[in-house]
């Protein structure tokens, strides 16, 4: 049989011998032949193995409760962290193959001692206070709402100056880091650098004033160089954005559904490379289009009751869940009361890639 000639269908006992000769052949020299796998490796359309996944609030909190009573926190562990490990993907912390998310409780006059990493990182607080995040130095408060960074290889830690616990979520590229084989780690100091409780940190000082960037830093930065974006100005922008509808003007991404997305204000692009991150309020009886997008996001209940319909099936939602909305998944939120909700997602990703894609009710783009 000449190497231009294909087996046919149905091959003869001489050519089957053959055939399994040289998929043994394959074998031995760690070779897998493009035919057997192409439609697992490019399939029709994205095929998640992540899969849709509620995290209730008043089951995890209690839980972090119980591990702030069990587990210290401190150098080796680093930190009270309880990953949300997806159903779908083979028992490994990550809440999709590109993001990590987590609890994270700190109890009363604790200290989570400074590291830095390659990964970047955010915290966001759906309740409680007394916290502080030192970022290079700065100490950053932590209150209900805010919105807070810690960029790649920025050395930080955390000190509780309260009696009561906090806890909070972390978001992090862990996994997307750990396929690109680009993580490093290095300790810090055992406690923080500064572990003075201001109400507004430097960073927030020098950037936090809108419309205006300081002289002192006209170098765009990879990430934002915020600490904090705090829960007041998120609040107002969501509500004028539905004044200004109740009003006749175009001021909301969808009917009845404000929405805004954290920048970095030297680039105005999202505020780290790798994760978006956006905030969403809708009103009662409000609800968004029918949606698919390449990449993948988390979503957490700001306040408020709805729900979240995920490739047909639909999870009521209420304060603190969390749940996940893999990629190129159906999905549309729908409010029962005034319903907020924080996301963040890994679409700086795949829009650098040129992998983006996303289709809403009928429209491709």
């Amino acid at each position: 049989m000449s190497h231009n000639q294909m087996i046919a269908a149905d091959p003869t006992p001489e050519e089957q011998e053959q055939l399994d000769r040289l998929y043994d052949d394959f074998g031995a020299e760690h070779l897998i032949p493009l035919w057997t796998e192409i439609g697992d490796l490019m399939p029709m359309a994205p095929v998640p193995a992540a899969v849709p996944h509620v995290w209730r609030w008043n089951t995890l909190l209690p839980l972090a409760e119980r591990a702030g009573d069990l587990v210290p926190v401190g150098r080796g562990g680093e930190r009270r962290a309880i990953a949300l490990a997806n159903p779908g993907l083979g028992g490994r912390p990550y809440a999709t193959p590109t993001l990590w998310a987590a609890i994270q409780y700190l109890g009363g006059h604790e200290t989570a001692p400074e590291h830095r990493h390659s990964q970047n990182a955010f915290r966001f607080v759906v309740e409680g206070e007394g916290v502080w995040t030192v970022v290079n130095g700065d100490p950053v408060r932590m209150s209900r709402g805010d919105f807070l960074l810690t960029p790649g290889w920025n050395f930080h830690g955390h000190h509780n100056e309260t009696d009561q616990p906090m806890a909070w979520i972390d978001g992090l590229d862990i996994p997307f880091v750990h396929y690109a084989d680009a993580g490093f780690f290095e300790f810090g100091t055992e406690r923080v650098t500064d572990e003075s409780t201001p109400d507004i940190s430097r960073s927030e000082r020098l950037w936090a004033n809108p419309g205006l960037r300081p002289l002192s830093g006209l170098e765009n930065t990879v990430s934002s160089p915020i600490g904090a974006y705090r829960w007041e100005h998120t609040d107002r922008a969501l509500a004028e954005q539905l004044l200004l509808e109740d009003e006749g003007h175009p001021a909301t991404v969808h009917q009845g559904h404000a929405a805004v997305r954290f920048v970095n204000p030297t680039t105005g692009g999202d505020v780290m490379p790798t994760i978006r991150a956006q905030f969403h309020r809708l009103r009662p009886g409000a609800a968004t289009p029918v949606t698919r997008e390449v990449g993948s996001s988390v979503y957490q209940v700001f306040e408020g009751r709805g729900a979240i319909t995920v490739n047909g099936q639909t999870h009521p939602l209420e304060k603190g869940d969390l749940l996940v909305v893999p990629s190129w998944a159906a999905f549309s939120l729908q409010a029962e009361t005034e319903f907020d909700l924080f996301q963040f997602g890994d679409q700086p990703i795949m829009e650098r890639l040129n992998f983006n894609r996303t289709h809403i009710e009928g429209m491709t783009k």
